[in-house]
């Protein structure tokens, strides 16, 4: 065991940094792979600081870990002072020595073992294949257990090697034993991974580790799902990408894969017209970072090559980041689509009023400074709090949008036309009664036996003086004021009733329609603004009927979000 974690400590490239906490106590963090910063911390345990024993034993050469060979090599010298000390390896301290170290997968470090040190550790021996598949068997056992698992080993040479490559120096090692430690997930990834599977994200764990480690991680926090499998990267290799798009599909876990087995993943993924995001922390994970739709690399354990290839850097490495990112990123794009649908039915409901009362030869309903106080205030105003909403109850209970669909989809053209409809028909009507009682108000009501619509539409507009009509402009202008400050409330979500979402739940939608309402009052009441604005102090007659009318378009949106919120789950 000593050996083995000496060898750990020396062929080791994270370090243990000593800081004083408030109160003065010595503190202690890792800083570089936490894999690697484990087993400095065992050692430290056991009573060996990396700082001297790096000092003892000098690394004078090495070869870097790498995905595909999956290990790493250091050469140390042994002739510091006090190496004997320290040095379990050999007694002689008389002449130089130089020791090879080796850290990585048991099996493919134990491929490279003649010889194994006995459980004295002074001993060694050569190694049989009875005591390699037991080695194995120990790894599988040690796997099973959700523990990462690497195997250690080394050579003594009176010379140091003149060729730094893997067949002058692996060769011959003394395999010394296994180094299993846990890796958990974060309490928050289980929860996590289910709120990403109810919005429809499929989560996919790809991993250097053995399949037995990746399987027992990936079932505890519930990524595994029933009748899916795990894959090794030799079982991809052996697949055409024609089959690979098949497997793609019901494969949850990838496990021992190197960097071109994540870029044909990638691939095979996008065959189906997944939008797929990629994360990773590694210079090999770059390719398939870039490869991906959403590159993700970590911001605390990842490389600089991966942040500057990745569209998007986590900065806590949690998973549950991502999760939280979809989230924000679906209110987002769901308020910029409220945002849209509110101005645009507005604006095109006001479009009708002025073309259809123009066509049928009636007075224009509205003029041109009540048109720019609706747009800048009344629909300015709530379109500006529907940007603060803080998202539906079930924004995460919805599947993925299609990557293609355009903001204006087909239910935002049914809400639109049906918006129109309503606040077109509610505002001419308020209109038109208006102008029969601003009519009958001049004597010249509606005979008796003749329908009031067609005597509006025939009626002589040139013989009256279109200023003493304020009535009814007044009327169009408060009812198209109030349906659009009304709506403005249902609007807050494309499917949930404005009952479950909460009526005052969004304050800024409260400051705003209070706002409106509040000048909206001031200018017909008010005699300075009446004349700028053409309006017309209103009674209670004409108030009761514009807030009825009123309220009808937000009744439509109501029933509009009621039939799409059937017709989705008839879908389903």
């Amino acid at each position: 065991m000593r050996t083995a974690l000496w060898v750990g400590v020396l062929n080791n490239d994270a370090q243990i940094e000593a800081l004083d906490d408030e109160d003065g106590k010595k503190v202690y963090r890792v800083i570089g792979d936490p894999t690697e910063g484990s087993i400095l911390v065992a050692a430290m345990k056991a009573g060996a600081v990396s700082s001297d024993l790096n000092e003892s034993y000098p690394r004078t050469d090495e070869i870097p870990f790498d995905s595909t060979r999956k290990r790493m090599v250091t050469i140390h010298a042994m002739h510091a002072p006090h190496a004997d000390d320290l040095s379990p390896f050999s007694e002689d301290t008389q002449r130089e020595w130089y020791t090879i170290a080796v850290k990585g997968a048991p099996d493919v470090v134990l491929n490279l073992c003649s010889y194994i040190q006995s459980m004295n550790g002074t001993d060694v021996r050569p190694l049989t294949d009875a005591e390699k598949a037991e080695i194995l068997a120990a790894n599988d056992a040690m796997s099973a257990g959700a523990l990462r698992v690497l195997g250690m080993a080394y050579r003594m040479v009176g010379a140091r090697p003149e060729e730094v490559n893997g067949d002058t120096l692996e060769k011959e090692l003394i395999f010394i034993g296994l180094v299993g430690m846990i890796d958990p997930a974060r309490e928050e990834v289980k929860p996590a991974l289910e709120i990403a599977r109810r919005a429809g994200i499929r989560t996919i764990m790809i991993t250097g580790d053995y399949p037995n480690t990746a399987k027992a991680i990936a079932t505890s926090i519930g990524l595994l799902q029933p009748g899916h499998q795990v894959m090794t990267g030799a079982q991809l290799s052996e697949l055409t990408d024609e089959q690979l798009k098949v497997e793609v599909l019901r494969t949850d876990v990838f496990a021992r894969v190197s960097p071109e087995h994540k870029m044909r993943i990638v691939e095979a993924l996008r065959s189906h017209d997944e939008v797929v995001a990629m994360t990773g922390d590694g210079v090999n994970d770059a390719p398939a970072i870039k490869l991906a739709d959403i590159g993700v690399a970590m911001g605390i354990t990842g490389t600089d090559v991966a942040k500057e290839t990745a569209d998007m850097v986590l900065t806590d490495d949690n998973y549950a980041s991502i999760v939280s990112a979809v989230e924000q990123g679906r209110i987002i794009y769901a308020n910029i689509r409220k945002f849209v649908f509110f101005l645009l039915s507005s604006n095109v409901a006001e479009i009708m009023i002025i073309f259809l009362a123009t066509l049928a030869g009636l007075p224009t309903p509205l003029t041109a400074i009540q048109l720019l106080w609706l747009n800048l205030l009344t629909d300015g105003a709530p379109a500006l709090a529907l940007a603060m909403e803080k998202g539906d109850p079930d924004v995460m209970e919805r599947k993925p949008r299609p990557a293609k669909e355009p903001i204006i989809n087909k239910s935002m053209q049914l809400g639109i036309g049906v918006q129109t409809i309503a606040q077109t028909g509610v505002v001419l009507f308020a209109f038109c009664v208006g102008l029969l009682w601003e009519l009958e108000s001049h004597g010249m009501g509606v005979p008796a036996g003749t329908n009031p619509l067609l005597y509006l539409l025939r009626f002589d507009w040139n013989s009256v003086n279109l200023e003493a009509l304020r009535t009814a402009e007044t009327m169009a202008f408060i009812t198209l004021s109030l349906c659009e400050l009304f709506r403005a409330y249902t609007v807050r979500s494309e499917r949930a009733s404005v009952f479950r979402l909460g009526v005052f739940s969004n304050k800024y939608m409260q400051y705003a329609v209070g706002l409106s309402i509040a000048l909206l009052l001031l200018v017909v009441n008010v005699p300075f603004f009446q004349e700028i604005f053409n309006t017309h102090f209103l009674n209670v007659r004409e108030w009761l009927t514009i807030l009825g009318l009123a309220i009808i378009p937000a009744i439509a949106e109501e029933l509009t979000k009621l039939y799409l919120r059937k017709r989705e789950a008839t879908a389903a």
